[in-house]
């Protein structure tokens, strides 16, 4: 059976040392009065919640699946999913970061991005309901009018409603310019009649909350084409009877729930496509602008995509690591090393402990990429200094599909790679190993496939605005390699730092100028291109944690805690390991389209 044992040490060592968060956060007003201990007591209990509540149902969650019933069009959680929802809402989880002013808690986005860590670690499919419902409250907290702030926020930060986003339609895929949903006018009460149909949509229908906020992207009649004719509308499961947060649910609205997708992996989730029937809606946000005010929602959730990969990495390693040293299974080159066994442990191959660090340090490396963008995300929205929130803004919009897809790729490889440490146990159920591996395909897909990440990272991110935001990165590892350039302890962390920041730098010039001549060559170049800086952005980090290791090695004498030698022994094992992965990247980007697109295409 698969557990899970929350990386409490680890999160502390980010949070506390390596960003030194809550010092960081109190220049913030919001934060003033926030102290290590309360960020502490956040996480040791969001972490119990999920070991206690969400895993025990994770396995028996994806062997029951949900379940539709066609005459009532409702679907049906697993069991146990109900009572942990109503534990979590109970507990207030729900507004953990949301504002004071509509039931949160007020709390930094940093400690709600570790708690989502250690729920997608749990139990993916589960965290993706709560998950969605604060995407739909941040997106009306920026968007919505103040009636419908007044109406819904309180709702959603309570989790007695959740929500959905409904983007997506059976033709179009990730081109919303192509979707077909209408929006009508209804009167002079501000209402619209939206008919239309939507597929993919994650926690669509359920039987956790008492009611349903979809946010649904449709066209008016005079829409002009393409995405720029795309509005917004708030369209709730059950018709909001009375204003504010008195309001209760009344009449059944006219969208429903026409069927659940039958999938690879996170069977405990309701994907479901959405039939809209002359549904009443509200307009959000300004007409045809819709699309825009839904990035708002689609961003959070690029980003909280990027974590569920961390989580089921992190995971995953765990699991691995605890059959690799309980296995016994041939004997040590070197000799034995359990010569009282019929054979060693397994981890003694050099091999399974490649595999093993592989996921190690993708998962550490991960986790302080991860916390520093939801620091940013606080410090974008709170922080007095308007340099460093216009920094912190422009981290995020950098860093989101880097975030999305460097982190979800490495969370399927890892699920793999430790899938294979347990052998043909990887394969079969009932070591857990198989649902990992499952659930960790779709983060890759869904949210923008990878290669929408990655065009978007070099396209938008990078050559759009002439390397503006990507050369304020570099002057993070300049810095980090100016302060680190006293001490020869440190060469091996930051001399590579320093040779691939100069090299990304090189490439992306030779990439922008040909593409200048060719945009196809931006096309094959940037799956690769986002590779190389994710891995630029894992060196600086892993190069931040190695310098607090030694320093802590260095003061603690011969009383050193284990944990800072392993930090350092991971350290190097990713820089003498993975980075070296660049190299291959880099000769690859530079090959350019032409051998990509010189076969036509009725030759495939």
């Amino acid at each position: 059976m698969p557990s899970y044992t929350p990386p409490l040490r680890d999160q502390k060592f980010i949070v506390h040392e390596v960003l030194d968060a809550v010092n960081v956060l109190r220049a913030a007003p919001r934060y003033a009065d926030l102290d290590a201990d309360t960020a502490n007591q956040i996480l040791e209990e969001s972490g119990r919640f999920c070991a206690e509540q969400l895993q025990p149902i994770n396995r028996s969650g994806d062997q029951e699946g949900c379940r539709y019933d066609a005459a009532s069009k409702a679907v049906q959680t697993p069991k146990g999913f109900r009572a942990a929802y109503e534990a979590f809402c109970a507990a207030g989880w729900q507004g953990l970061a949301a504002e004071t002013e509509y039931g949160g808690q007020g709390l930094p986005h940093l400690l709600h991005i570790a708690f989502y860590e250690m729920q997608y670690s749990a139990n993916q499919a589960w965290a993706m309901y709560p998950g969605l419902t604060t995407g739909a409250y941040e997106l009306m907290l920026v968007h919505g009018t103040q009636a419908q702030k007044s109406l819904y926020l309180p709702k959603l930060v309570s989790g007695q409603w959740s929500g959905t986003m409904c983007l997506t339609e059976a033709h179009c895929g990730t081109d919303l310019g192509m979707l077909r949903t209408r929006a009508a006018p209804a009167g002079t009460d501000g209402r619209y009649r939206l008919t239309g149909n939507k597929i993919f949509i994650s926690s669509g229908e359920h039987d956790l909350a008492e009611n349903i906020v979809h946010l649904v992207l449709a066209r008016l009649p005079d829409a002009p084409p393409g995405t720029k004719g795309i509005s917004l509308f708030v369209v709730p499961k059950f018709l909001p009877e009375g204003d504010g947060a008195a309001a209760r649910v009344g009449a059944r609205n006219a969208i429903h729930c026409g069927g659940i997708e039958h999938k690879m992996g996170i069977h405990g989730n309701a994907t479901c496509q959405i039939v809209l029937e002359d549904a009443t809606g509200w307009l959000v946000g300004e007409p045809n602008k819709g699309l825009n005010a839904m990035f708002v929602m689609m961003n959070g959730a690029r980003l909280g995509v990027g974590v569920q990969g961390l989580g089921l990495n992190e995971v995953a390693y765990q699991n691995a690591a605890a059959y690799a040293k309980d296995r016994i299974q041939g004997r040590s080159l070197s000799g034995p090393k359990a010569p009282t066994l019929a054979a060693d442990p397994i981890i003694v191959h050099p091999d399974v402990r490649k595999m093993l660090l592989t996921a190690r340090a993708y998962a550490e490396g991960g986790r302080a990429f991860a916390y520093w963008i939801a620091l940013q995300a606080d410090l974008q929205e709170h922080h007095p200094d308007p340099e460093t929130r216009k920094f912190a803004a422009d981290m995020m919009a950098l860093m989101t599909p880097i975030v999305k897809a460097f982190l979800t790729d490495n969370g399927y490889n890892c699920a793999t790679t430790c899938q294979q440490v347990l052998g043909g146990h990887g394969y079969i159920a009932e070591w857990g190993m198989e649902q990992f591996v499952r659930d960790a395909r779709i983060n890759m897909i869904y949210e923008g496939t990878n290669t929408i990440q990655s065009l978007d990272l070099l396209g938008r991110k990078v050559l759009q605005d002439n390397g503006a935001r990507l050369h304020a990165f570099g002057a993070l590892v300049r810095e980090l390699i100016e302060e680190c350039g006293t001490d020869p302890a440190l060469n091996e962390f930051v001399t590579p730092l320093a040779d691939l920041g100069e090299k990304v730098q090189k490439l992306t010039m030779e990439i922008g100028l040909k593409a200048m001549q060719n945009a196809d060559e931006a096309g094959a170049a940037a799956v690769d291109y986002l590779r190389i800086v994710g891995h630029l952005v894992f060196a600086y980090f892993w190069a931040r944690m190695a310098r607090v290791a030694l320093a802590r090695i260095a003061a603690d004498g011969t009383q050193v805690d284990p944990f800072y030698v392993a930090k350092l022994a991971t350290a190097r094992f990713y820089f003498q390991r993975l980075l070296p992965e660049t190299a291959f990247h880099i000769r690859a980007a530079r090959a350019g389209a032409g051998s990509l697109m010189a076969l036509a295409a009725e030759q495939f």
